[in-house]
């Protein structure tokens, strides 16, 4: 069976660890190695991570600092949690988000997403601003499964949760310097400056990135054209809390500049008859005759309310604006010329006829407002309540072009212009029965539109222009969650949750090569999970672990390329998926600290026909084909009984940090690793297009000072593994791949 390399792997790392811990355990001297304890915001309010009946995995401190060494952009959370996936066909922009197998494939710059993305209590919605950098944080927590009661629609797979690093009332801050192999240098921090004691608080953070390219345009002789990036971010808050007032108010404006290149799409790096990468792969060479770059610009402010109306009431209002710019323009055939040029005018390998085109986000804005009210005066009953607004407002243009002409001129050009407005309406309740056993629950009712106006006013190859075409779609849905939870012992709770999530009705007209306009009904999912939160070995150890089942209702599916070479929405009635979370933490001994994570996700289509074209790039189809009465005309391919795609079954995790003492600070190494299982990367399967699971390392080796300096050196991606992290599908054996081994020294500085 396919998972076999990655159970033997899990288990012999586990064996190692239990062989490590448990002699460690039981020295009863050693009173230094304990857990600290993990306090989170999953339900709007701090708790300790073990209190809270939702599978939540978190990320902060030196871990984060490490997953992000060498420029890496968000997607460094790829199997880094368990049941997590990230991925992206725009590079460093526009990452799609997986969890437990749920996600979106679609990449146009309209898509909605099943998983939502919050950052310091605003949730991106737009897929452009998902990609904002990973810089002075606080943590990151993973909430898996629905949350619809408190974040609201599009929500199914859950939450990733970004929260910055608050200002407070102390001089401090941190600085951080790299410099790696690629030319690639990093700069980021942070400094607090408290203005007036208590009252009024500002802290600036910022972050550079920029990697020189390194990969050759062998097609017209150019050497190390892609592959670079520049990168540009800060944040600056504002904190004032009046003393004798409870009240705070906290203002937050932050920007990005990303430029660099689109993803590099290359030809025929697939072999026939197999997947992952094939034997015409060269990472540094690519071989194109269209044009390759991104730039994309976002800006915003949050301001967050918070006032204690009484001991017991506070009254919290949030306000978010964003607004965003991108351009992305790619050789999408990921080759030169065409097969009807001739032999030798094409290349490398097939290239049936040539692919450039551009999309653009010419202005997006995004207003978000939230009115909530806590109640907790602490008796037995808990209670939050509020209303939520959303308003977005998006044009979009995409161009294609006649590569094989003089200067690549413009031959087609279609526009999009879309609005969403959404309501929601929310209140939530927990109560102690006893002092060991918690029931809560909650629901959520949100009504949302979204009109749309589509046109294309250049056809390509003489197709003429079409619309404009106006619609809109509209929907309302209650979503809801039902929980409890026992504390067995001390060290022991156990929770079971069933929540209800949905994601709004979607609309798709991508009209520069095709007439369609497509939608997609409201999805819905209903979600049931239990597990346990627990400490053990006197704090040495924390384990989390949880089984679920959820099952969806009109589950929006898109179809990406192909055959048709197309994006169209559609539905499908019936889908499921099961499975099993498991995060550990371990402090055996003194110095060392230890984390894995695993997670089995089985995701399937259950409809009895559920029809997708095929491949349009010369693939192996392994799904049946389905004609018409004819005998003849290919409706598609029967895709029911398929996982969802880029839903690895297997997906594991692991780290180990071991310091050694000194009078002026420690030595220390640590090493993290993460398994991807089998993936396939679209609605049908081929033999081709997916990649079998691999693992990706990492290591750094340093000095940190007790006077608050830390020097190491790090190298990502250690064995320097080759995999596809994805494909296009219409024109030949097209793939994209993963990051290369990187390697650097760094400097931090914290004071």
């Amino acid at each position: 069976m396919t998972y076999r390399p990655a159970l033997r792997s899990l288990l012999l790392g586990s064996s190692l660890l239990i062989a490590i811990s448990l002699p460690a355990i039981a020295q009863e001297t050693d009173t230094e190695a304990r857990l600290p304890s993990v306090t989170v915001t999953a339900q709007k309010v701090e708790e300790n991570i073990q209190d809270v009946p939702i599978s939540i995995t978190t990320i902060a401190d030196e871990k984060l600092d490490v997953l992000k060494s060498s420029g890496a952009d968000v997607r460094f959370l790829s199997a880094r949690v368990p049941s997590v996936i990230a991925e992206s066909s725009f590079g460093r922009a526009f990452p799609r988000f997986y969890i437990r197998g749920i996600g979106n494939t679609d990449f146009d710059l309209n898509a909605s997403q099943p998983v939502s993305l919050v950052y310091d209590d605003v949730p991106y919605e737009s897929p452009i601003l998902k990609g904002f950098p990973v810089f002075d944080l606080d943590s990151i927590e993973v909430l898996r499964g629905p949350q619809g009661t408190l974040f609201g629609r599009n929500t199914p797979g859950g939450i990733i949760k970004f929260d910055s690093a608050k200002p407070t009332s102390e001089l401090e801050g941190y600085g951080r310097v790299s410099y790696g192999n690629y030319n690639t240098r990093e700069l980021e921090g942070a400094v607090n400056l408290p203005v007036f004691t208590d009252e009024l608080a500002v802290r600036l953070s910022g972050l550079y990135q920029e990697r020189d390219p390194y990969v050759d345009n062998a097609y017209t002789g150019e050497k190390d054209r892609y592959e670079g990036f520049k990168e540009l971010a800060g944040r600056a808050q504002i904190l004032f809390t009046p003393r004798g007032t409870d009240f705070s108010a906290l203002l937050n404006v932050h920007g990005r500049s990303n430029d660099g290149d689109a993803r590099l799409f290359r030809a025929n790096i697939i072999d026939v008859g197999s997947n992952g990468v094939g034997s015409n792969f060269d990472r540094d060479t690519v071989y194109f005759d269209g044009d390759n770059f991104l730039t994309q610009d976002s800006h915003g402010v949050t301001l967050k309310l918070e006032k204690g109306l009484t001991d017991a009431i506070k009254v919290t209002y949030v306000f978010g604006n964003e607004q965003a710019t991108i351009e992305s323009r790619g050789d999408i055939d990921g080759g030169f010329g065409a097969a009807f040029l001739g032999a030798g005018n094409y290349g490398p390998g097939f290239i049936p006829f040539a692919s450039e085109s551009s999309g653009a986000v010419d202005a997006l804005h995004q207003t978000t407002n939230e009115l909530r009210f806590a109640f907790d005066d602490g008796g037995p009953l808990r209670a939050q309540a509020g209303v939520f607004v959303f308003d977005e407002k998006v044009a979009i243009t995409s161009k294609s072009f006649d590569t094989l002409s003089p200067g690549r001129p413009v031959n087609g050009i279609a526009t999009r212009e879309n609005q969403t407005d959404s309501t929601g309406i929310f209140a939530s309740l927990a109560y102690d029965v006893t002092d060991k056993f918690t029931l809560s629950g909650g629901a959520r009712w949100t009504d949302e539109s979204k009109d749309f106006v589509v046109e294309r006013t250049l056809g390509p190859f003489g197709s003429g222009t079409f619309g404009p075409v106006a619609g809109s779609v509209s929907a309302d849905q209650v979503s809801w969650d039902v929980s409890a939870t026992y504390q067995a012992t001390d060290d022991l709770n156990l929770y079971a949750r069933v929540a209800k999530g949905f994601r709004g009705p979607s609309t798709q007209g991508r009209l520069v090569f095709a007439n369609d306009v497509s939608s997609a009904n409201t999805e819905t999912v209903l979600s049931y999970e239990t597990g346990i939160k627990s400490e053990l070995f006197d704090n040495r150890v924390r384990l989390n672990a949880d089984v679920f089942f959820f099952e969806f209702n009109d589950q929006q599916l898109t179809i990406v390329g192909g055959l048709n070479n197309t994006v169209a929405l559609f539905n499908a009635d019936k889908s499921e998926g099961y499975g099993f979370e498991a995060d550990v933490e371990a402090a055996p001994i003194e110095n060392l600290f230890l984390t894995a994570g695993l997670s089995y996700n089985k995701t399937e289509f259950k409809d009895d026909v559920l029809l997708a074209p095929g491949c349009g790039g010369g693939c192996t189809m392994l799904d049946p084909a389905v004609y018409a009465d004819d005998g003849v005309t290919l409706l598609g391919y029967n895709i029911s009984g398929n996982s969802f795609p880029n839903a690895p079954e297997w997906i594991a995790n692991a780290t180990a940090r071991y310091a050694i003492p000194l009078a002026t600070g420690e030595l220390y190494g640590y090493t993290d690793w993460a398994y991807k299982g089998d993936t396939n990367f679209f609605l049908y399967e081929s033999a081709e297009f997916g990649q079998d699971g691999y693992w990706e390392g990492g290591l750094k080796l340093g000095y940190k000072s007790d006077a608050g300096y830390d020097v190491s050196a790090f190298v990502r991606n250690i064995t320097d593994e080759e995999a596809l992290e994805g494909a296009i599908d219409f024109n030949n054996l097209t793939g994209f791949v993963n990051e290369p081994r990187t390697y650097g020294v760094q400097l931090r500085w914290d004071f």
